[in-house]
């Protein structure tokens, strides 16, 4: 066992090595620290406060994208986008009281709740395994409910139509429920890393499609 003075002693050098040591060591400690703390104890602490796997989220693509991002002018999009919701029952004021409904932007990074799949309601947006490589974070368009088994749409903001695999979601699929944009554009410190590995067309700063 430690005596005191030995812990005392301990913990300077340990504070001097991670905050106050200039040198090569001290800033590759400092680095292999911060990532122990990350990997180990927020996300997993995290993770238990939200109720999900994943409770932060980056929005790899542009399929949630309203043209002016922050500065977009809400009626403006609904026209232009007005004929792919009418066909759902879906108006100008009722998506206007969606949550998000200026939409996101690449590079986003969304905080992740647990969700309740009867809870959840159409302008929700959630984030769900699609059986492709990553997540996919799309809005609720219709929730059916099949024998009392939920099944539900969703569909980008951005996009032309609905994807095939998301027309018949199973509530075993959902991740979480999307509530705050937390820090935008602040993911792209990881996205560029990826971009080279993507199509040309899926490459940079989002568009209005």
């Amino acid at each position: 066992m430690f005596s005191k003075k030995e812990l005392k002693d301990l913990w300077k050098k340990f504070w001097f090595l991670l905050w106050k040591d200039d040198s090569l060591k001290g800033w590759i400690f400092s680095i292999i620290v911060i990532f122990v703390f990350i990997k180990f104890i927020f996300f997993p602490s995290l993770s238990l406060v939200t109720g999900t796997a994943l409770p932060l989220a980056i929005v790899e693509s542009c399929s949630m994208y309203h043209d002016g991002n922050l500065l977009s002018n809400y009626n403006e999009w609904f026209q232009k986008h007005n004929g792919k919701y009418s066909t759902l029952s879906i108006g100008k004021s009722e998506f206007e009281n969606f949550k998000f409904n200026d939409g996101f932007n690449k590079g986003d990074i969304l905080l992740i709740t647990g969700a309740n799949p009867k809870k959840l309601k159409v302008g929700d947006v959630i984030i769900f395994n699609a059986g492709i490589n990553n997540p996919v974070i799309h809005r609720i368009i219709k929730i059916d409910n099949q024998k009392d088994n939920l099944i539900f749409s969703t569909m980008g903001d951005n996009n032309n139509g609905q994807l095939s695999f998301e027309k018949s979601i199973q509530s075993s699929q959902i991740i979480g429920k999307a509530q705050f944009k937390i820090a935008p554009y602040v993911g792209w410190m990881k996205l560029i890393f990826f971009e080279s590995r993507k199509p040309f067309s899926e490459k940079g700063f989002c568009k209005e499609r």
